[in-house]
């Protein structure tokens, strides 16, 4: 007893008569509960032992009986002090914990590839799309919910998807800087690029192909004149003179601009 209590480990060198008892079994896994390896059939079937050991390591849940894994009260404790338990657990138990929280994917590996599960996931938040198998990764349906929820996501789709313009549309909607995710392809298509902007200024970083578009311009800069900053020299005049003709003139757009460190008054050329 002294002897597991100080190293649960040591159990592996008990008698069989020692690991089928729980009161020795119960000190080990208190322990390390990863002791509950070495421990009887019938005592890994001890709810009481299986939750001690699961509390002191929730990886000791691999080490349970079939019963036990499928047991709510000892999946729960299990993952509440290692997320990665989840991964021992019954199906049944990982859908409905990931159910409850997306972030339990990243540990129910065997449910990557269940579309039901994942589109559960993604719908709470879509960067859960990073724990999504490859095949989901290419599935419309289920990165449409990603990009629908965190336009972020994007990131985490199949190559052959950020190359779709409703994927992408769905996507930079949410969250104009995704646009850096989009496919070089998508990036040409003005519409794609509006809309990114007009909900992030700061997409025009992205958006290489039309920084000397007046239009795409001027929807950044409208929303964030600090997006001024990413216009292509082209639409950018030297300093003026502040001449009444040009303050008059409404077709043309001001802006208060620091540059090289000194601040000149600049319009764009539109």
């Amino acid at each position: 007893m002294a002897a597991v209590a100080q190293n649960g480990d040591a159990l592996q060198y008990a008698s069989d008569e020692l690991k089928n008892d729980k009161e020795v079994v119960t000190a080990a896994v208190a322990q390390d509960g990863t002791a509950l390896y070495y421990a009887s059939d019938e005592l890994k079937n001890d709810k009481e032992i299986v939750l001690a050991a699961v509390i002191q390591d929730g990886g000791a849940l691999r080490f349970a009986s079939e019963e036990l894994e499928n047991d709510k009260e000892v999946v729960m404790a299990a993952v509440a002090q290692n997320g990665d338990a989840l991964e021992y657990a019954s199906e049944a138990l990982q859908k409905e914990k990931v159910a409850q929280d997306w972030r339990a994917l990243e540990y129910a590996k065997d449910l990557r590839g269940d579309q039901e599960v994942v589109m559960a996931a993604v719908t709470q938040n879509g960067d859960a799309l990073r724990y999504a198998s490859e095949e989901l990764k290419n599935d419309p349906q289920v990165v449409t919910a990603a990009v629908r929820n965190n336009g972020l996501a994007l990131r985490y789709a199949s190559e052959a998807l950020r190359d779709v313009k409703e994927i992408v549309m769905a996507a930079v909607k949410n969250n104009g800087l995704a646009l850096d995710h989009a496919s070089d392809y998508v990036k040409n298509d003005k519409e794609i690029v509006m809309a990114a902007v007009t909900q992030n200024a700061r997409a025009l970083q992205y958006a290489v192909l039309w920084l000397n578009d007046k239009d795409v311009v001027n929807a950044a800069v409208t929303q964030d004149d600090g997006a001024l900053e990413y216009a292509s020299e082209e639409l950018l005049q030297q300093p003026d003179d502040n001449s009444s003709e040009d303050l008059d003139d409404l077709d043309n757009l001001y802006f208060y601009f620091d540059n090289h460190g000194s601040s000149h008054h600049y319009k764009l050329r539109f």
